[in-house]
């Protein structure tokens, strides 16, 4: 586990699942969402974007958290060792992005760019929520399917296949670690 793809649908957790696996393993975590945009939401010209993408994929060690764009998402499936993919059912992500929304009025989210415009931000996240689960659902289970000949996949389907995932990865790194 060197280089890590975390994506699926919007409000499924990723980010939670990213900081989590980071903090475990010692990867160093790369979130789209932060790369992608600056703060105030102010969205990085796409072409700076790919570089600094690029420049990520081009390293040995990463966890990238998110979607970015339909352009760099597939290579950066590619070069991964280890694919986690969130597939929760479409209610779960919808309710997750509301407690979100609920939420970032008391506390910004985690994971998200400083001074993110909040209802902006969630308007677009259930925009995208019914898209994704048309379009890129399928796509993304047929390939995982693919992949898991010669890749680590991970298909998490619950909150509690989330936790069990991240309790079998601390598990498997305090093991490697011992002396």
């Amino acid at each position: 586990m060197n280089r890590v793809a975390i994506f699926g649908n919007a409000g499924g957790g990723k980010s939670a699942l990213s900081r989590r696996l980071a903090a475990i393993t010692g990867l160093p975590l790369h979130t789209l969402d932060k790369i992608k945009y600056q703060p105030g939401g102010v969205e990085l010209p796409l072409a700076a974007y790919q570089q600094v993408h690029q420049e990520i994929l081009e390293t040995d060690y990463w966890i990238i958290d998110g979607f970015g764009s339909l352009d760099t998402l597939w290579p950066r499936l590619d070069q991964a060792d280890t694919l986690v993919y969130i597939d929760l059912p479409l209610w779960r992500h919808f309710w997750w992005v509301t407690k979100r929304w609920i939420g970032g009025y008391f506390q910004a989210p985690k994971g998200w760019p400083e001074d993110s415009p909040l209802f902006k931000s969630s308007m677009s996240s259930y925009r995208v929520l019914w898209l994704c689960h048309q379009r890129l659902t399928p796509q993304y289970r047929e390939y995982i399917e693919t992949a898991r000949t010669n890749r680590k996949v991970y298909h998490l389907r619950s909150p509690q296949q989330i936790n069990q995932f991240l309790r079998e990865i601390a598990q498997e790194f305090s093991d490697n670690n011992k002396i």
